[in-house]
């Protein structure tokens, strides 16, 4: 008789594809530390608001979100309800929260607190994958992630050690060198290249992480707004900055959430390369539009401080550079997703712009609510019915893996089968859509 042996350990740390993979509680537990994060990173730009400023806590902000995404990379094949990873989870938060709380003296005395824990997250987490997938194909993709951090976390480390300019040009040089490793496959000699096919990441589940790193830096302006608000006599121009800061917030959030949030997880879930997707409109492209909340946050609290005061030129590339910079990443993430360029965005980017000739004639407050209002009438575009047609391009999902004549056809003809019979317009509609698909798809 076949004895039947113990499952692997590394199986025993991996989550379980049979279902649906949720976001568990550990992991938003972990994400606690970045809502202090996000404000530390608001002040600071308060507190710096000029050209160097706004490099600096953009700088700040990359470090902060490569140790996020990289730990939400591991806790996507990883199952963090187990004892190891719940472990790793909690020593990576402790290390989070050090390096949240240096980062308003990041670039004084507290340099070293902030480059060591980005190297201690860096390097620690991806030891313990490479310890964790032993004998599992992901192992050599983590073993060249780990060359990779190695080199980063060195430049992260001699950038809290120097002083002045030098620290935040190594501090770049360990943000780029992270960047450019998961554009380049973590290509390390003797080691190969890893393909984003390898990363069989849970599309969904990714989605959903990322959708709520958006939430934890649009809550930050909620936050703010009611906190500064609280500090002063209540007038009514006060009241009038506090509606327009919850309608530019309501307006970010509608944008994300109303149409494109559920649409892209949908289509990273069922892409034959999540991986791809994972990588350029999630890890690449998301930091944009957290910098646009940020700086939102930021300008929401200068304007709630003092509405009737006529916008300096900081407070005007705060009012007007946050929306742009959501607008800008938005933007970017439907490109990356549906190939598909949206014109209102860029036409609001283009509208805040012009905004921006005129700012320093027009008080805060007014400034503020021109701005809500282009981000609004943005969000409005995409209840336009034939503005924005439906995955007008095949993506890395509809694109067949077969090179037969008969499968390019089916991946060239599928999308226009989605704009001939939209899936939003009711049940029926969506059910025909399924059923010519299927027979479209299946037919000899």
């Amino acid at each position: 008789m076949r004895s039947v042996s113990a499952p692997p350990q590394t199986a025993r740390l991996l989550r379980d594809r049979t279902g649906v993979q949720r976001v568990t509680n550990i992991e938003l537990f972990f994400d606690l530390v970045y809502v202090f994060a996000i404000t530390q990173l608001s002040h600071y730009l308060l507190g710096h608001a000029d050209l160097r400023g706004a490099l600096q806590a953009g700088l700040l902000l990359l470090m902060v979100w490569l140790v996020w995404s990289y730990t939400t990379w591991v806790t996507n094949w990883l199952d963090p309800d187990l004892m190891a990873v719940r472990l790793l989870l909690v020593a990576l938060m402790l290390v989070s929260l050090a390096m949240s709380v240096s980062l308003p003296r990041a670039f004084e005395d507290l340099g070293l607190w902030v480059g060591g824990a980005y190297a201690v997250q860096q390097i620690g987490r991806t030891v313990f994958m490479v310890i964790a997938l032993r004998g599992h194909p992901l192992e050599a993709n983590f073993q060249r992630i780990l060359v990779w951090c190695a080199a980063s976390s060195a430049f992260a480390i001699a950038g809290g050690l120097a002083h002045g300019n030098a620290r935040a040009l190594l501090w770049l040089g360990s943000v780029c060198v992270d960047l450019l490793g998961g554009a380049v496959g973590f290509y390390t000699p003797g080691l190969g290249r890893s393909r984003t096919s390898d990363w069989t990441i849970e599309g969904g589940h990714f989605a959903e992480r990322c959708q709520g790193f958006i939430l934890i830096a649009l809550g930050e302006s909620i936050v703010i707004i009611g906190a500064t608000l609280t500090e002063k006599p209540v007038s009514a121009s006060d009241v009038t900055a506090l509606v327009v800061g919850f309608a530019g917030a309501v307006a970010l959030w509608w944008l994300y959430f109303d149409q494109s949030a559920e649409a892209a997880a949908e289509e990273i879930a069922r892409s034959a390369d999540p991986g791809r997707l994972g990588r350029s409109a999630y890890h690449l492209i998301h930091p944009v539009m957290v910098a646009g909340i940020i700086v939102s946050a930021a300008a929401d609290q200068k304007v709630v401080s003092d509405p009737a005061v006529t916008a300096s030129t900081a407070s005007a590339w705060m009012i007007l550079g946050g929306p742009a910079l959501f607008l800008a990443g938005h933007a970017a993430f439907k490109l990356a997703v549906w190939r598909y360029l949206s014109w209102p965005r860029v036409a609001g980017i283009a509208v805040l712009a012009l905004l921006g000739l005129a700012a320093k004639a027009i008080p805060e407050l007014g400034l503020a609510a021109c701005a809500a209002g282009v981000v609004v009438a943005v969000a409005a575009t995409d209840r336009l019915p034939g503005l924005h047609p439906p995955r007008l391009f095949p993506t890395a999902c509809d694109r067949p893996a077969a090179g037969t004549g008969l499968d390019r056809l089916r991946g060239r003809v599928r999308p226009y089968i989605s704009l001939m019979i939209p899936a939003r317009n009711c049940a029926v509609s969506a059910g025909v859509r399924a059923s010519v698909l299927r027979l479209f798809m299946t037919s000899r």
